[in-house]
């Protein structure tokens, strides 16, 4: 929906809206004689274990998309740094996480890293998978990210230096901008394989569209329709893949720049 935005409206967006959920949720939505959590307008809270169908395919693409693009970038500009310590870091975490499978990584989610934890510490099941599903996929995009950063000449680290510009301002007024421009395809397509590795969290007990489609097969009343549901659901990602394809290839022709 951002997308739509004005551009002289999107940081007005960015600021107003949370402070209009926040005033909805505490003025209107919740009793006034309590602030239960577990009571928001008459309703039972819902653990996030219940969850699933498509809104939490969208809710788990959506924050793993978020996250797993800035972690990529910085570990992509780690990689090439010049201090020892963060390339080596960036680079042994960058080969850790694409060396192990998806499966294996939300199976340690779920299981093994609460273990890990302290006794009186609680962290939710779904935000582990979203912990690890960007972890993972920002590795990715880091390898994508920095592609695009060594097709850049020589020549425009020289000329942003002679303007007097540090590491930092360097990278983010010069040598991004251009880098992610050529990247776009490679980042689309790390995108997509994201959403459609969410089916994948049936694992850890989370059942997106996928899985309840798994689930409502095994109702007697359901026997019988599983190939309308697989077909439902392929029809569902397509959509969804081809929407983000035809965005990047838009973003592709709106900076596209002769060479």
């Amino acid at each position: 929906m951002v997308f739509f935005i004005p551009k002289k409206f999107k940081a007005w967006y960015f600021l107003l809206v949370p402070i209009i959920l926040y005033i909805s949720l505490k003025y209107f939505l919740f009793y006034e004689e309590t602030i239960d959590l577990g009571k928001l307008d008459g309703l039972n809270w819902v653990e996030t274990g219940a969850w699933g169908g498509l809104s939490l395919t969208f809710i788990v693409s959506f924050f793993c998309l978020i996250f797993c693009f800035p972690v990529g970038m910085f570990l992509a500009l780690g990689r090439r740094s010049a201090l020892p310590t963060i390339r080596y870091i960036s680079i042994g975490f960058i080969e850790f996480w694409r060396g192990v499978p998806l499966i294996t990584v939300l199976f340690m989610s779920s299981v093994m890293f609460p273990m890990f934890l302290p006794e009186d510490f609680f962290m939710d099941k779904l935000v582990r998978v979203i912990i690890a599903i960007s972890l993972f996929e920002a590795a990715y995009v880091a390898e994508v990210i920095r592609g695009g950063l060594q097709a850049l000449p020589r020549g425009q680290y020289d000329a942003a230096k002679s303007l007097g510009m540090g590491y930092w301002k360097m990278h983010i007024l010069v040598i991004l901008p251009q880098a992610l421009k050529l990247v776009i395809p490679g980042i689309a397509n790390t995108f997509l394989a994201l959403v459609k590795d969410t089916p994948l969290i049936f694992v850890v007990g989370l059942l997106e569209l996928v899985g309840m489609l798994n689930l409502a097969k095994t109702n007697p009343e359901w026997l019988g329709f599983a190939m309308e549901g697989y077909v439902f659901a392929a029809i569902i990602f397509w959509i969804i893949c081809y929407a983000m394809s035809k965005y990047s290839y838009n973003l592709e022709v709106k900076y596209k720049t002769e060479r």
